[in-house]
């Protein structure tokens, strides 16, 4: 078994500057992993910090944490795409700054047990709850057409078909349930790229994201943050594959005022254009700095957006 990797907070100094921590304010780790941004809000004198996450794994490692913060750190296990039902449980108010950092942690992944890798063997498993449907039950359940659709759409994988027809006619002959079985049988229909990245990449990426539901709880954390920050309030997300970032991007841009126009030759009318939930404080994504990627090389494909709340109320709490 491999030693695991130390979890290291990827762009954790850009996150706090973003997030601008006020002394007793409150603050939500939409990702709490191992504890690296909510210390640091913590240490910079946020009042109370949130740390939601879905492993409990995670939470179980974060209570000697919560020791050294007493009632300032306060671990929730869930969703962040369920902050909403979580945060109404144990606090009514509004949120000074939430942070997400999506996908997949370092001990997720060098736990071979936890099925999220393929570089050492284990179960094909990819729960981050450790509930639910696993990667093994996907990959023996479901259609080849379906198969084909997830890998294609949530690993970008050109060759999906072919991989999506060798898993249906391999598991007519055993259920495949280990990870090292599947990223063989992935690499005898996927040619290697030029850059050297393994053929079962994108495969394994497509089939976690699906387990999890990754896409969809990332588009409810956006609504839900939009709902709980304050005025001046700030969001920070870092993301770690296209689809990820294209999601933030997109939410971002459309509550925006960068919204695109329904025409560019018309007048504008600002009476036609919503006012907007958020403010742009990075038009593009800031990257990691060349020492930090050469520091932890699992940060090279990180990006990290920030937005501002502005004054307005989401549509449902006009309603309400």
């Amino acid at each position: 078994m491999r030693a695991a990797s130390p979890h290291i907070s990827v762009m954790l100094d850009e996150v706090i500057e973003a997030l601008q921590p006020r002394e007793g304010g409150l603050y939500v780790d939409g990702t709490f992993g191992r504890g690296g941004y909510s210390r640091a809000l913590l240490d910079a004198k946020a009042g109370t910090v949130f740390g939601i996450d879905r492993d409990p794994d995670a939470i179980k490692a974060g209570e000697e944490m919560a020791k050294s913060y007493g009632t300032r750190l306060r671990l929730l296990q869930g969703t962040f795409g369920s902050m909403r039902a979580l945060l109404d449980e144990t606090h009514k108010g509004k949120i000074d700054g939430i942070t997400f950092d999506l996908g997949v942690s370092s001990p997720q992944l060098d736990e071979a047990e936890r099925g999220f890798s393929f570089q050492a063997d284990g179960p094909l498993d990819m729960r981050m709850s450790r509930e639910g449907e696993s990667a093994a039950d996907l990959v023996n359940t479901a259609s080849e057409k379906e198969l084909a659709d997830i890998i294609y759409t949530y690993g970008e994988e050109r060759f999906s078909r072919r991989v999506a027809r060798r898993i249906v006619e391999r598991r007519k002959e055993k259920a495949l349930t280990r990870t090292g079985e599947l990223a063989s049988l992935i690499r005898e229909v996927v040619p290697r790229s030029k850059d050297g990245v393994d053929p079962a990449t994108r495969t394994f990426q497509a089939l976690r994201i699906a387990v999890n539901d990754e896409m969809g709880e990332l588009k409810r954390g956006l609504e839900a943050a939009a709902s709980f920050l304050k005025p001046e309030g700030r969001l920070a997300v870092v993301s770690f594959h296209s689809l990820e970032d294209r999601c933030v991007k997109e939410f971002l841009r459309d509550q925006s005022d960068a919204a695109p126009r329904a025409s560019r030759h018309l007048p504008f009318d600002s009476s036609e254009t919503p006012k907007p939930l958020f403010r742009l404080l990075t038009r593009k994504p800031v990257l990691p700095s060349t020492e930090e990627i050469a520091a932890n090389p699992r940060s090279r494909s990180a990006r990290l957006r920030v937005a501002e709340r502005t004054d307005l109320l989401p549509s449902t709490e006009t309603a309400a």
